[in-house]
């Protein structure tokens, strides 16, 4: 009995920690709730990654989360990317921004404004018409620009030369434009990476390999598969140079294909021979070539022939040339007689008969 009294008197019931534990959440405040993923978007995982598909956005969502650090809208009417177009709440993290099938023909000055933190800029599949000189001079820290098939509505080279002058682009991707040449104004000093896939590119002229080794290039790669290269005379400046010092500069050499002339095509170029490439129409600086040697010998041989009519009619020549200088002669006796005759003053006072 006395230790029942004393078991009672010292503790107390048992259920009491377990119900402390339970009430313990109610005591700390909650965390501050994310923010609010848009209506016309979802957030995945986090609001760090924003996706919008095909909603038909006019414009930017507003409601954006500050944290998104990855926001992609994709099928929509954008047109126009005014300036400042993300600028209604700061997003200081974001880095990634694909803008795909968003119908966007125009950037205007200061188009990525309040973007600070923004590395890579997706706009592949837009039918660009006009590019602003300062569409990209709110992202300073832009690294990557895609732009693939985005080039085919216009010829935007200028204006994105002067749009791209104060980045420090490190890769560009232009694939699908139907490039004819290597756009060269594009290039901006220390760009290593260059996506050309997949455009109408037939050879690499030897100005343009040129380009390439210039100092502040010397360390660009380029992507040239799904091209189609005209295995002829004029690809042997480009074949050296890819097989030469060049052969680590396109990633994909090995998968580069002939798609002309037919006896070559599917032929991969990396088993190719300059000096095994012909021209269709024969060799045009040899045909150059071999024409002024032909006038030339042409020339030469009037020359001798001339030279030799003269030699075996010297004698000939000769005498003609005695004959006309003795008719010069005569001729000059006659006129001196007449000036003679007319200058008599005997002569000048005769009536006539």
């Amino acid at each position: 009995m006395a230790r029942r009294q004393a078991r009672r008197a010292g503790g107390g019931p048992r259920w009491l920690p377990w119900l402390g534990l339970a009430l313990l959440p109610l005591a700390v405040p909650p965390a501050a709730a994310p923010a609010a993923c848009p209506s016309a978007c979802y957030c995945v995982a986090t609001p760090e990654l924003v996706q919008c598909r095909y909603e038909r956005l006019e414009e930017p969502p507003r409601e954006l989360p500050a944290a998104v650090q990855n926001l992609s809208i994709a099928g929509s009417n954008l047109s126009v990317l005014s300036r400042a177009a993300f600028a209604a709440r700061p997003l200081r993290d974001l880095r990634l921004l694909r803008l795909r099938h968003d119908n966007i023909h125009t950037i205007e000055d200061m188009a990525l404004q309040g973007l600070p933190a923004l590395r890579t800029l997706d706009l592949s599949h837009n039918p660009l018409l006009s590019v602003a000189a300062g569409a990209f001079a709110g992202a300073p820290l832009l690294r990557t620009l895609q732009l693939n098939q985005a080039l085919l509505a216009a010829p935007l080279e200028e204006q994105l030369a002067l749009a791209l002058r104060n980045l420090s682009l490190r890769r560009l991707e232009l694939a699908g434009n139907a490039l004819q040449a290597l756009p060269a104004a594009l290039l901006p000093p220390g760009l290593e990476e260059l996506d050309l896939r997949n455009n109408s590119l037939q050879r690499l002229a030897a100005a343009e390999l040129r380009s390439l080794d210039a100092p502040e290039l010397r360390g660009l790669r380029l992507s040239l598969a799904s091209n189609p290269l005209s295995c002829d005379c004029g690809l042997r400046p480009f074949l050296a140079w890819l097989r030469g010092a060049a052969a680590n500069r396109v990633l994909d050499a090995r998968s580069l294909r002939c798609a002309g002339p037919a006896a070559l095509r599917g032929t991969a170029l990396l088993r190719l021979r300059p000096e095994a490439l012909a021209c269709a129409g024969g060799e045009p600086a040899e045909l150059e070539t071999a024409s002024y040697v032909f006038f030339g010998i042409v020339l030469a041989l009037i020359g001798v022939v001339f030279l030799m009519v003269l030699y075996l009619n010297r004698r000939g020549i000769k005498r003609w040339l005695h004959n006309l200088r003795e008719a010069c002669r005569d001729q000059m006796e006659g006129y001196h007689y007449r000036y003679e005759q007319d200058a008599d003053p005997r002569c000048a006072g005769t009536p006539g008969l």
